[in-house]
């Protein structure tokens, strides 16, 4: 079992020296990623419902934004950092420029030594959409054609992509991953991420709980599109009873998520001495 930090680019570790602090500790616990949020923007008097909330709000109390740009902070954390890989939990995709972000992504899986997880999602946040100037309706089929242009900007020798959104043709773009490609996390609860994950990532997170059905269905959905279920990497939330850790992997998860920020429901750790404190669970269930 592998053991990741998740929202590292919040709360007190918006600041450098305490992040710092957050990512070195997690090194040298063993952690095997930390994990950055994305929001550009979040609008007073949103009327766009959170999913991960009683009362769809994304904020408890006062709506803030106090998160930097997650692929910026993380190439601040690799500056910092020797092992641990780093990752986007999740940036929303449709969003941004696919080409632009792929030059991003890659430029940092290079300077970092291959060290690069893309965790990507559709969005929610309509107003947020609207603030960018990126369109909210169809976001989800936005999203599967810039998956599939940025593999092949990081793949081909003479990239060529033409589809509904996206239209470039022997688009030459250095630097390439240095694994070929960076492994795609599809996060998000609903049954199109699922079939998401299961038709093009390399991973699924649920992002709450141990939804069993709806790993199946990303399971069922990658081999009816000629792919191996068993390829498709599961991460999963920490559970509150470390006991019940074994059960997770018998359901398929192969990365458990600790937030460093409270979540409702979920186990969390606030400073970096509480990461050092899990050393001991990131051991013991190493091997399963």
């Amino acid at each position: 079992m592998k053991f990741g930090l998740r929202s590292c680019n919040s709360g007190p570790f918006v600041d450098p020296a305490r992040a710092t602090e957050l990512l070195q500790a997690g090194e040298e616990a063993g952690f095997e990623s930390a994990w950055a949020v994305d929001h550009v923007v979040v609008p007073d008097g949103y009327e766009s419902a959170y999913p991960y909330s009683d009362d769809g709000k994304i904020f408890a109390g006062v709506n803030t934004n106090a998160r930097p740009d997650p692929l910026i902070w993380l190439a601040y954390a690799a500056a910092v950092t020797t092992r641990i890989k780093l990752a986007t939990g999740v940036l929303i995709l449709p969003q941004r420029n696919p080409v632009v972000t792929a030059k991003q992504v890659a430029t940092l899986d290079v300077m970092t030594g291959g060290r690069l997880i893309l965790g990507i999602g559709v969005g929610w946040l309509a107003e947020e959409f609207d603030a960018i100037g990126a369109p909210f309706e169809q976001r989800g089929k936005r999203t599967d054609e810039y998956i599939a242009a940025m593999r092949e900007l990081w793949q081909s020798d003479s990239p060529t992509y033409k589809g509904d959104y996206v239209d470039f043709k022997n688009a030459n773009c250095r630097p390439q991953p240095v694994n070929g490609t960076v492994p795609i996390v599809i996060g998000g609860h609903s049954r199109a991420a699922a079939m998401r994950a299961g038709k093009l990532g390399d991973g699924f997170f649920p992002a709450r709980g141990a939804p069993g059905p709806i790993i199946e269905l990303a399971r069922r959905t990658a081999a009816e599109n000629g792919r191996d279920p068993a390829d498709l990497e599961i991460t999963l939330s920490m559970p509150e009873d470390p006991n019940d850790i074994p059960a997770l992997a018998k359901l398929g998860a192969s990365r458990l998520m600790i937030p460093v920020s409270p979540m409702s429901g979920l186990t969390s750790v606030s400073t970096p001495e509480d990461v050092l404190r899990l050393r001991d669970i990131v051991e013991k269930y190493a091997d399963i």
